[in-house]
């Protein structure tokens, strides 16, 4: 797909990563809609400088973590774009918990906007009948079972096996791929040296930046004979199963 002139929903693109994806998107000339859920002063601020590269830009607030924003969201997104072509399904909340430490509320802060978010997102963004490309973000974890974060690596392992059930089920009309990353960026509050000290080992003992999953986020969306693919952002730390982070 050629992505000049296309329309692209980044949930969380107001800031991080999807921040990131926005830039990357618009660099290609897609046109991007930007969802934020709190970021509005970054969202607004992200809109002016994408116009500015030359494409259009828009920003609509939605808490995905609340039953029936996910519809809306996707309705203001065809109403100000008149029409997506792209979902990026990067939003995401991650808190550690083990198995002792896990509430019911706990886990459903976790999956609903992990999981159930990109799920009636996508199923609202395939309704508009036309074709299309969806890439999810999930997290190198799914390759490991980190016993420190269990409902988060739940939620990512169930978007992996959505990722290719929608593929299939989706197909031919809309690709579905994902994106997963290794240690990208510290968690808010955290400095610099976060990473360093808790990312664990990194077989090309290289540090993923925020581009690098940009990158890899287009390239999905630019294919047209690639669907159900997870490509691994991490340095190679995915074959290394067995380590926790």
């Amino acid at each position: 797909m050629d992505l000049t002139g296309k329309n692209a929903l980044v949930t969380g693109g107001a800031v991080r990563i999807g921040r990131a994806i926005c830039r990357a998107l618009a660099e290609r000339g897609a046109n991007i809609v930007v969802h934020y859920r709190s970021s509005s002063a970054q969202a607004e601020e992200l809109r002016e400088e994408l116009i500015a590269m030359g494409v259009s830009a828009w920003t609509v607030e939605a808490d995905l973590s609340q039953s029936g924003q996910c519809e809306e969201l996707i309705e203001s997104a065809i109403e100000a774009a008149g029409g997506l072509d792209i979902l990026v399904n990067n939003a995401a909340v991650f808190s550690k918990a083990q198995i002792d430490a896990m509430t019911e509320q706990g886990i459903h802060d976790e999956l609903w906007p992990n999981l159930v978010a990109p799920m009636l997102l996508t199923k609202a963004f395939a309704a508009q009948g036309r074709p299309g490309r969806i890439v999810n973000l999930l997290d190198r974890r799914i390759s490991s079972l980190d016993t420190e974060c269990v409902p988060y690596l739940i939620s990512k392992k169930a978007l992996h096996d959505f990722t290719l059930v929608s593929a299939k089920a989706l197909a031919p009309g809309i690709t579905v791929n994902a994106v997963a990353p290794g240690p990208v960026l510290p968690p808010p509050g955290e400095g610099e040296n976060y990473l360093a000290e808790h990312a664990g080992p990194v077989p090309l003992e290289i540090r993923c930046s925020p581009e690098d999953i940009a990158r890899a986020a287009v390239f999905l969306a630019e294919q047209d004979a690639v669907t159900g693919q997870v490509l691994f952002v991490d340095g190679g730390q995915h074959l290394l199963n067995g380590v926790e982070i």
